[in-house]
């Protein structure tokens, strides 16, 4: 009988336990139809953020710092958004401006309450989902691939 096996069994659990929430922090940048799904959604919020604000802008609605901050602030959003760059951040900040616009006073109307808590919620889930292999993201922080020379390091034979 091996006095510290219980001992050894409970370090792998706990190791087990701390590497799969180590792991979700990561997106994973999936391809293939996954990817297409993450692409496409990330373009229909980028273009409804940025047709929002274009239609408000050319609407005239009530003009001011603090409109005009929150449309600035989805325009961009939008636009990044489009590119996949800072996916999970822009997404966060997106919900928050989403959030912000339908409940401040400053809003147009009460009936878009409703589009802005689903365009709040959607990008909520594109920060949680990331942004897939077709995005800026995915080329600066995604899957690296290192190629080993093997042959270095060897000696070669007389």
């Amino acid at each position: 009988m091996k006095p510290f096996e219980g001992v050894e069994r409970q370090r792998q659990l706990r190791t087990m336990k701390l590497g799969c929430t180590l792991q979700r922090l990561f997106s994973t940048f999936p391809n293939s139809w996954p990817g297409l799904g993450l692409l496409l959604l990330r373009i229909s919020l980028g273009i409804a953020l940025i047709s929002f604000v274009t239609a408000g802008l050319s609407a005239g609605k009530p003009s001011g710092s603090i409109p005009f901050a929150r449309d600035l602030i989805a325009a961009l959003a939008g636009f990044f958004l489009i590119a996949g760059l800072w996916t999970p951040v822009m997404g966060i900040l997106v919900a928050i401006d989403e959030i912000w616009i339908a409940l401040s006073p400053y809003s147009s109307g009460r009936e878009e309450v409703w589009v802005h808590i689903l365009l709040a919620i959607l990008s909520v889930s594109v920060a949680m989902l990331g942004p897939g292999a077709w995005s800026i993201d995915a080329r600066l922080f995604g899957r690296k691939r290192f190629d080993i020379d093997r042959t270095k390091g060897r000696r070669s034979s007389p």
